[in-house]
């Protein structure tokens, strides 16, 4: 019995000496991918005044977070204070935005009513020569009160500081005014932000944003968000020394629950961009967020980036930045690669319309039949589904094995043996799909068809996230164009050569959006980065078949040898998930320096002086387990801030030293049309946030707090409605007006949460191996108690 011939692209005479040149060159195309994407070295303090020194500004980093410090801390006073002492060193003229405030847009809502805020806002300007707007540097000071935040956001605010250094020192003077905005309570609801785009002066003629972030501990800066109609943003992004970001990650990040102090200046109609450094997620929010796991090259690389945008912006024409699109855009080795939006479906249309054209002449060559090529582009999904199928499946293995890791909030500690099993995952399913079917439907059909799903695929985000069409429609494009410039070359070492180049655009499209997913999606979705890979593969698979040793006709023993062989690498990436998954586990083991994430919390109820320890966690860790057990059940009728959120629950000692927040009547007007309360509420121990709610039976036809009239839409839930969540209140407390329909009596529920776990009675401390998830709710104690009037 005779095998089929070989009915593939390109046939070198040499074939392991072609293989070996493909995958040479390949693997330099792929380096200088993933370079362009890697944050700059650091420079030290001896950097040139006029430069950006991240070992200048991590001076600021370990000044600044030296304890957790919320929004009205005492310590988020001190850091306040040291904000106005550094720019006054800087010769400028800062000012403090005290004021009070609700959560706007479409976040108007925390999980039980409305959130709201006094916030603290430190803003200074740096006058323009001849402003045509104002540019506006942004980001938070405040922590989260279970870590100090030195990445989150202290890596934002120490750029800040020293890139206005930089500029005041150099004797530069710009053309637009600077603003530097460093927002307070952004943690609780972003409320600084939206107290400065609502209520201050100088942002009542909008201009350009530049958000500075950091949800992780390393990684490059990637611009990963921006205002709509971005084209001529883009422009001037392109002009950073080393610009990372993507029109793809944009569309994913409009897609995902998540927000930054960037959404008010967005949603209030400013330009600009969000930038953030998001690799070591697993100390996001946590205690460990500390200066001394902060990659101080990933600080260099917000800084560069923010200096050269700051200068860019400041002196360009500000009215000019109208555009009516946004743009398509990718890092590539020496910069990035941009053009318009209305290029999109034109690519998009070309690709198809180039594999299409593949696919014919390939017919005509001899090289596939009709039927084949259906059959391929058909079989093509197997990879397509089956990777990313597989890669989550891995996973779920992995948090079976170690359950803690769902409780994580993007990925362990050391991702990095997972994430190599996930491309070992990839490259099983590819491997054996192509080794088990190559001598079925010939290696041309299977090309073609692979190259037809990223054509597809390409069309299908032309029209649902423009911005992500050219992951699919550019190396579909490539590899039609090479594969036609193949087979004109008849096969030889020219044909390989086009192969190689086609093969090398789809490495430099995917390799960077592959490495870069990974940290942004985390292992939580593994499939979206074996999706990339996946991608990634099929354009590669006429650089496949020259490693495949089956070639040509051959006979009985021979071929099957030939096809045994052929299927050696999808075994070796079995093996090396097998591999990856053990190393995984055995590298992420607990210990102090990376202590299980566990939630706890106490909560008692004054009015029957009960009390509960609670637990957000999917399973009770160990150390939970000695405070809460059983499912979780909804907690909305004992604490109505917390919404419709369902929590483990056990018994607790009540303390006899913790108090409910107060409410008082300030006067009780009643009307023909209902009934007016005007109340003060006040906690009455240090406290980070203080709620009231109103009884579902009542109706709450207008509400006012602190003097900020607030949406009386959400409700809580269960027996509870109209409510809201007030963080760091006044000593004295606010004053709350309730407009009521209806003359009867009414019930109010008011709680009130500090953030302390160990005086209480039956609290037993954490070992060292054992740490607190980053949540907002972690270790907290909340006093609640029922008013009737």
């Amino acid at each position: 019995m005779r095998d089929a011939p070989d009915r593939a692209l390109t046939r070198p005479r040499f074939r392991p000496l072609a293989a070996l040149v493909a995958l040479l060159a390949l693997a330099a195309v792929g380096v200088l991918s993933v370079w362009s994407v890697l944050p700059p070295a650091a420079r030290d303090v001896s950097a040139p005044p006029g430069e950006f020194s991240a070992g200048r500004a991590f001076q600021h980093v370990q000044a600044m977070s030296t304890a957790p410090h919320p929004a009205g801390s005492a310590a988020d006073d001190k850091v306040r204070d040291y904000l106005i002492a550094t720019l006054n060193g800087f010769g400028l003229t800062p000012t403090v935005q005290d004021t009070i405030t609700e959560q706007g847009g479409q976040l108007s809502g925390a999980a039980g009513g409305v959130a709201m805020a006094r916030v603290r806002n430190v803003i200074a300007t740096i006058p323009g020569s001849a402003s045509t707007g104002r540019v506006f540097l942004v980001a938070h000071y405040d922590s989260v009160q279970t870590g100090p935040g030195a990445n989150d956001d202290l890596a934002g605010v120490s750029t800040i500081l020293e890139t206005v250094r930089a500029l005041t020192s150099s004797g530069r003077q710009l053309r637009n005014d600077l603003v530097v905005v460093l927002t307070d309570g952004e943690e609780a609801c972003l409320c600084g932000a939206e107290a400065f785009v609502r209520q201050h002066p100088l942002a009542r003629q909008g201009g350009v944003a530049l958000n500075l972030e950091a949800r992780g501990t390393s990684g490059p800066a990637i611009t990963f968000e921006t205002s709509p109609d971005d084209e001529k943003l883009i422009d001037v992004l392109a002009e950073t020394p080393k610009p990372v970001g993507s029109s793809f990650a944009v569309e994913v990040y409009r897609l995902l629950p998540n927000d930054t102090d960037f959404t008010p200046f967005r949603d209030a109609g400013f330009r600009g961009l969000n930038t953030a450094y998001i690799d070591g997620a697993a100390h996001y929010h946590a205690p460990t967020d500390t200066a001394s796991r902060m990659d101080r090259d990933s600080l260099e690389h917000h800084g560069e980036n923010a200096l050269v945008l700051a200068e860019e912006f400041g002196g360009r024409d500000l009215t000019g930045l109208e555009a009516r699109s946004d743009a398509t855009y990718f890092p590539v080795p020496g910069g990035l690669a941009h053009y318009p939006g209305w290029l999109v479906w034109p690519i998009a249309v070309l690709a198809l319309i180039g594999v299409l054209r593949l696919g014919s002449r390939a017919r005509k060559r001899g090289l596939v039949t009709r039927g084949k090529l259906w059959g391929g582009f058909l079989l093509g999904l197997i990879p397509l589904l089956g990777a990313p199928v597989l890669a989550q499946s891995l996973w779920q293995v992995v948090t079976i094995i170690r359950p803690a890791y769902t409780d994580m909030p993007i990925d362990p500690y050391r991702p990095l043996w997972f994430r190599v099993g996930v491309l070992a995952a990839t490259a099983f399913v590819v491997f054996a799909w192509y080794a088990l079917l190559r001598r079925r439907m010939t290696p041309a059909a299977l090309t073609i068809g692979g190259l037809g799903w990223l054509a597809v695929l390409g069309l299908l985000l032309a029209w649902f996230a423009p911005g992500g069409s050219y992951l699919f429609a550019v190396p579909a494009l490539a590899g039609a164009l090479m594969g036609l410039l193949a087979i004109a070359l008849r096969g030889g070492w020219g044909s390989t050569l086009a192969l190689i180049i086609g093969g090398g655009a789809a490495v430099v499209v995917l390799a960077p959006m592959v490495l870069l997913f990974f940290p942004a999606l985390g292992m939580v979705l593994a499939a979206s980065g074996a999706m990339l890979a996946v991608a990634l593969g099929l354009a590669l698979l006429p650089l496949v078949d020259l490693i495949h040793p089956e070639a040509g006709g051959q006979r009985g023993t021979v071929a099957l040898r030939a096809r045994r062989l052929g299927l050696l690498p999808s075994l070796l990436a079995l093996l090396a998930i097998v591999g990856c998954g053990a190393a995984g586990l055995y590298t992420n083991k607990f210990d102090a320096d990376h202590p299980e994430p566990t939630h706890l919390m106490y909560a008692v109820d004054t009015d029957t002086s009960q009390a509960y320890w609670l637990s957000d966690e999917s399973r009770p860790r160990p150390w939970t387990a000695q405070f809460v057990a059983g499912s979780k059940r909804p907690v909305t009728d004992f604490l109505p801030a917390f919404g419709d959120e369902k929590l483990l629950t056990g018994p607790a000692t009540a303390a006899d030293n913790l108090v409910a927040p107060q409410v008082t009547v300030v006067s009780d007007t009643r009307e023909a049309s209902g009934r007016v309360l005007r109340l003060r509420l006040r906690s009455q121990r240090p406290v980070r946030l203080t709620a009231l709610h109103v009884a579902s039976d009542v109706t709450v036809t207008a509400a006012s707090v602190g003097g900020r009239a607030i949406p009386t839409e959400a409700k809580a839930g269960g027996t509870w409605g109209f409510g809201f969540v007030f963080f760091a209140a006044p000593p004295e407390g606010v004053e709350v007006i309730l407009r009521l329909a209806g003359t009867g009596p009414v019930r109010l529920r008011a709680m009130d949460g500090s953030d302390d776990l160990t005086a209480l009675p039956g609290f037993r401390p954490r070992p060292a191996d054992v740490g607190v998830v980053g949540s907002h709710s972690s270790d907290m104690v909340a006093v609640a108690r029922t008013y009737t009037f």
